[in-house]
């Protein structure tokens, strides 16, 4: 009795030492990248954070000599102080929100489309198709943004082919008003009404809020959908190859038409895929940067200025450190509560009993029929759940 309980005890000694060593082993393993992302990415963070609070002026180490800890003063500046600090940040995250709004639902439509065409297997040459949509995406951005640059001027392309059918084109770059206005000044609204005009946000008042993005940033935007909904189109491919054509077929036996094999089927199981890129379309406009570096500098009168933008001509053109650094977090935390939104709104939803049942009868009525080799409505008599395509 004894021996077994020292050979039991001899035992659990033995496998604690292995776990042991087994952690320390991938620690040591993880140490080099652990070292680097500690000097390259932590390290500036509190850095940034520290300015953000401080007074430095840009010269010498941020953590020594004469520089003095101001609290919220920065952020104030931004935020609550009236003044061209707090109207500049207002107006860049106006610029910033539309941006987001236009880009984000047109891109993820845009690509869901072209994936659902190109995965379809009745199309040839879908290799050719998907390299040419997927080519912008990969493309330098600055070599894209001089190019719409080129396309988007007064007497370029694209103001060409608006005169080819009457249309006079904007000049795209110089009016700085949003299109809405633009709209409202065709039928004599020049001037909005009292309410809109003395009260606002961030030291912008409601009617240039709601005044849409300028031409110049709806430019960007167009932009913007050009170039990325490539990827999030490959993206979407992968996701309809994951699904497969089984349940697919189950719903045509059943009589559902294209559009509810799309909408009741194909959609629901997209989920994570929609969450993703609507994530990554949350982050990439929010930090939008180099198109407004390269091309426009914030012009017309700011109206495609964006919070990080902002935030480096603060810091770098007007050497005020504080406030560059403060913006950055403060788009930060945008962007923080903006995922955790749309987190909220596509979190999974318990699916009910009648729709778990739906599912799961599709797909072994797919399996069952690609073991008998029924291909066709001809040959298939069965019903299992034909009530459930109007679930």
């Amino acid at each position: 009795m004894l021996n077994a309980t020292h050979h039991s005890s001899d035992e659990r000694n033995a496998k604690s030492i292995r776990r042991t060593s087994e952690a320390i082993s991938g620690w040591l393993f993880c140490l080099p990248i652990i070292i680097i992302l500690g000097l390259f990415l932590f390290v500036p963070i509190v850095m940034a954070l520290w300015v953000s609070f401080s007074d430095w002026a840009g010269r010498g180490n941020p953590f020594f000599g004469n520089v003095h800890f101001v609290g919220l003063e920065n952020y104030r500046q931004v935020l609550t102080t009236p003044g061209l600090s707090q109207s500049d940040f207002g107006t860049a995250m106006r610029n910033n929100a539309w941006y987001t709004l236009l880009v984000i639902p047109l891109q993820t439509m845009l690509s869901l489309a072209l994936a659902v065409m190109l995965n379809r297997k009745i199309l040839k040459g879908r290799g050719i198709f998907r390299t040419a949509f997927y080519f912008p995406s990969v493309t330098s951005s600055v070599a894209i943004t001089v190019l719409w640059m080129f396309l988007f001027s007064a007497t370029g392309s694209i103001n060409a082919v608006l005169g080819w059918f009457g249309i006079k084109g904007p000049n795209w770059f110089n009016d700085p008003r949003g299109i809405v206005q633009v709209i409202l000044g065709w039928f004599g609204v020049q001037k909005g009404p009292a309410s809109l005009t003395q009260h606002g946000f961030l030291g912008i008042t409601w009617w240039d809020w709601l005044a849409g993005p300028s031409e110049a940033m709806f430019a960007v935007i167009l932009m913007a959908i050009f170039t990325t909904s490539g990827t999030f189109m490959l993206m979407f491919i992968t996701a309809l190859q994951a699904i497969g054509d089984e349940t697919e077929e189950s719903a045509i036996m059943d009589g559902a038409n294209a559009w509810q094999r799309f909408w009741k089927i194909t959609l629901p199981q997209l989920r994570p895929t929609i969450f993703t890129v609507i994530i990554l379309g949350v982050v990439s406009t929010w930090q939008v940067f180099d198109q407004i570096y390269t091309g426009t500098k914030g012009d017309p009168a700011k109206t495609t200025i964006t919070p990080a933008y902002l935030s480096y001509s603060a810091a770098f053109q007007n050497q005020k450190w504080g406030q560059g650094a403060a913006i950055s977090f403060i788009l930060f935390v945008v962007i923080i509560v903006m995922a955790a939104v749309v987190r909220f709104l596509l979190r999974d939803r318990n699916m009910s009993k009648r729709k778990r049942a739906y599912y799961a009868a599709m797909k072994e009525e797919a399996r069952a029929m690609s073991r008998a080799g029924l291909t066709s409505p001809a040959t298939y008599t069965g019903s299992t759940v034909q009530g459930g395509t109007n679930e």
